[in-house]
């Protein structure tokens, strides 16, 4: 019974998972099918937007009226929007049924973990498990490009959004068929205004984050103004919460401190993977000169060791301390992190792929024993609303991540006299003088360095942030053994 939820669990999280990422190698013939070129880049950001708002939201209801009856409704709202996003007859409405398919999505990654912690009383056995979905969703990133272009190439970019509908009927399917969840009925009162006004707040600061990285003008006063009225809504949510009798987010979850250092852990994690994801392709392409194919390929050890990692994790967690393991992991990221900042221009490629491995591999290690920690820290009744609240940063992190770096990378470039929204990364070296070609790879040395740099101090952060996780659990004996 067990298995078969499993794989139901592991057919939905990849579903979710390349939907992030299989848009890109089709971008172009959608772009030259739907036009509205200069709207392609919410393709991605909607998504992104809605799975963060509403993931939350899904987590307490979870808790509320039960982890399957919410995950199929996630299931369907995701499929929905899959099937107007592949019927689409322009940017505008694909936009629009993007953010359907975000919405949806939400639901998938915090209940698919909540309900593991549910089926998987022993502690090694929810970290294999945990291990597994993590390692479908680093494999689902990288695999969903390489599948969109097969689909794109052999039948039609619309065919990348009917592809979820079988595959997402058949979890359904097992889902009814094998999942058994038996929920109290009990009356419950549900925090509609604090659900509106977090809502609004999250789309205020990630629209005014993603605009301010897109368009550089931090100065605009829509985006000023977006802020300021983000910070009021979250201070009016945090009023609400305080006098519901079941909050949307709990702010006890707050004083929880390994939650917060595990929901910490995770914003510095986020912002690294960000930043190597968008940057290193950069580093490749217009430095070293390499084709696109190669800069991908370059990213290729990063979810592979992750894979690896996730399942080492539920063999190590058997051996050592949670925290322990944590600690390692983090240790394997600060090291890529620092060989990353230590590159040159004429450094080994051997070393991009030490790099990058030792990322995955440390980011699959600790990944499933966060989820443990958070898992492990809370009461069932409130485990969903905690898991949520986990993958909410996560993120909330990314866009963080990508505004902040996209802001250093052009304040470097534009001190170095460069203009870093010019510059071409594919730019084709044999058709670039010698001389302008050494200015410009001159420039993007300075800005990726300093992306680098930043990547290190997180990382290190990181590392830190596990001992305290390390000493806090030390300090409550009755949770020593479990971490």
């Amino acid at each position: 019974m067990k298995k078969q939820i499993m794989m139901s669990l592991m057919l939905v999280t990849s579903l979710a998972a390349m939907e992030g990422t299989i848009v890109s190698t089709a971008t172009p013939n959608i772009t030259s099918d739907l036009s509205g070129i200069e709207l392609v880049s919410w393709v991605y950001a909607i998504y992104m937007l809605a799975t963060a708002v509403s993931t939350p939201i899904y987590g307490k209801l979870a808790d509320l009226i039960g982890r399957k009856k919410v995950l199929l409704v996630g299931i369907g709202i995701f499929l929905v929007g899959s099937t107007l996003c592949g019927l689409s007859i322009n940017m505008t409405q694909l936009i629009i049924f993007r953010a359907v398919q975000g919405l949806g999505a939400g639901a998938v990654m915090p209940i698919t973990m909540t309900i593991i912690g549910d089926l998987y009383s022993e502690q090694q056995d929810r970290v294999k498990a945990q291990g597994w979905i993590s390692a479908v969703w680093g494999l689902s990133g990288v695999l969903g490009p390489l599948l969109g272009g097969f689909l794109v190439d052999s039948l039609s970019w619309r065919y990348i959004f009917f592809l979820n509908i079988p595959f997402g009927l058949l979890s359904v399917f097992m889902l009814v068929r094998h999942y058994k969840e038996h929920v109290k009925k009990e009356r419950h009162h549900i925090d509609y205004p604090g659900a509106v006004t977090f809502s609004l707040g999250v789309i205020a600061l990630l629209y005014a984050l993603l605009t301010g990285s897109q368009n550089q003008d931090w100065g605009n006063p829509i985006i000023i103004g977006l802020f300021i009225s983000s910070f009021i809504l979250f201070v009016i949510f945090i009023l609400i919460e305080k006098r519901s009798p079941e909050p949307l987010v709990p702010l006890n979850l707050f004083s929880n401190q390994n939650i917060t250092i595990v929901n910490f852990l995770t914003l510095f994690i986020g912002g690294i993977i960000i930043s190597i994801t968008v940057y290193l392709p950069l580093w490749t392409q217009g430095i070293l000169g390499k084709s696109a194919t190669a800069a991908g390929l370059m990213l290729m050890p990063m979810p592979v060791c992750w894979t690896i990692g996730s399942v080492l994790s539920g063999q190590i967690v058997a051996k050592l301390r949670p925290t322990y393991v944590i600690t390692i992991g983090t240790l394997l990221i600060s090291i890529a992190a620092s060989l990353l900042f230590s590159l040159k221009a004429a450094s080994p490629e051997l070393l991009i792929y030490l790099a990058i491995g030792l990322l995955g591999l440390g980011m699959g290690i600790i990944t499933p024993i966060l989820m443990l920690i958070i898992q492990g820290s809370v009461s069932q009744n409130k485990r969903g609303t905690a898991v949520s609240l986990n993958t909410f940063i996560n993120t909330f992190s990314q866009t963080l991540g990508a505004a902040v770096f996209g802001t250093l990378f052009n304040i470097k470039m534009n001190a170095h006299g460069g203009n870093g929204a010019n510059i071409n990364s594919s730019f084709e070296h044999n058709q670039v003088d010698s001389t302008t070609l050494a200015a410009l790879q001159e420039q993007l040395f300075s800005g990726i360095h300093t992306i680098f740099f930043v990547v290190m101090i997180l990382a290190i952060m990181t590392f830190c942030s596990s001992f305290l996780l390390m000493k806090k659990t030390a300090e409550s004996p009755a949770r020593a053994k479990a971490y």
